[in-house]
């Protein structure tokens, strides 16, 4: 799945200009599909949509953006061998420091012998948490709308990759319309149904007028 940033800042919690501060500052950068101009879409890979997860429980645990990058980098360079460390490493941090949980537990003991407290970030649960709320998102919702005093049920989807919305009334095959948001969606699917009607309509006076 690929997703646009309207649906990464959700899915993350972080705010759009950030998503987008951060691809201009080369932090965390979209993989599938870079911005290539005003109004161009963002693609986000659901392994980039992980980094910008633990990057915001980092800065909500207490570490600034700038010990996150300055961490990022000496990762990079240090550890060849893994790609993105913010979506393939386990951190520690207290707040101060980001350590990296290694096969050698006795570096990361010498690190905290100061015996401050230390938060654990859980990739796994990250990962899993992200799953949830995807498949949760994907999830096709009914509704019902009324058009000329009938109601109709209409399906909405979420466009993961557009953002917004896009809805379908199975009772009339290839009805359908779009929104930018669940209210908007369902007003633009009354005016598609009610644009049906007046077309089968028509046809009809022209099959019997035949």
């Amino acid at each position: 799945m690929n997703f646009n940033t309207k649906t990464v800042s959700k899915l993350a919690g972080l705010s759009i200009r950030r998503v987008d501060y951060w691809d201009r500052t080369h932090f965390i950068k979209p993989s599938v599909k870079e911005a290539s101009g005003y109004g161009s879409v963002r693609l986000y890979s659901f392994k980039d949509l992980i980094q910008l997860r633990v990057a915001k429980t980092l800065l909500d645990k207490g570490l600034s953006l700038q010990k996150i990058r300055k961490a990022v980098t000496y990762l990079k360079k240090n550890m060849p061998d893994v790609e993105e460390p913010l979506s393939d490493l386990r951190f520690l941090t207290d707040g101060e420091t980001l350590f990296v949980i290694t096969k050698d537990k006795k570096q990361i003991i010498d690190a905290l012998k100061s015996g401050q407290i230390v938060f654990s970030i859980a990739l796994g649960a990250i990962v899993e948490d992200l799953k949830g709320e995807l498949v949760s998102l994907q999830k096709h919702r009914k509704y019902e709308v009324t058009v000329r005093g009938k109601k109709y049920s209409v399906i909405l989807h979420p466009d993961t990759e557009d953002g917004g919305y896009w809805v379908e009334c199975p009772s009339l095959p290839g009805c359908a319309s779009q929104g930018d948001t669940l209210e908007e969606a369902l007003e633009m699917i009354k005016d598609a149904i009610e644009g049906h009607l007046q077309v089968t309509a028509q046809k009809r006076k022209i099959k019997k007028a035949s």
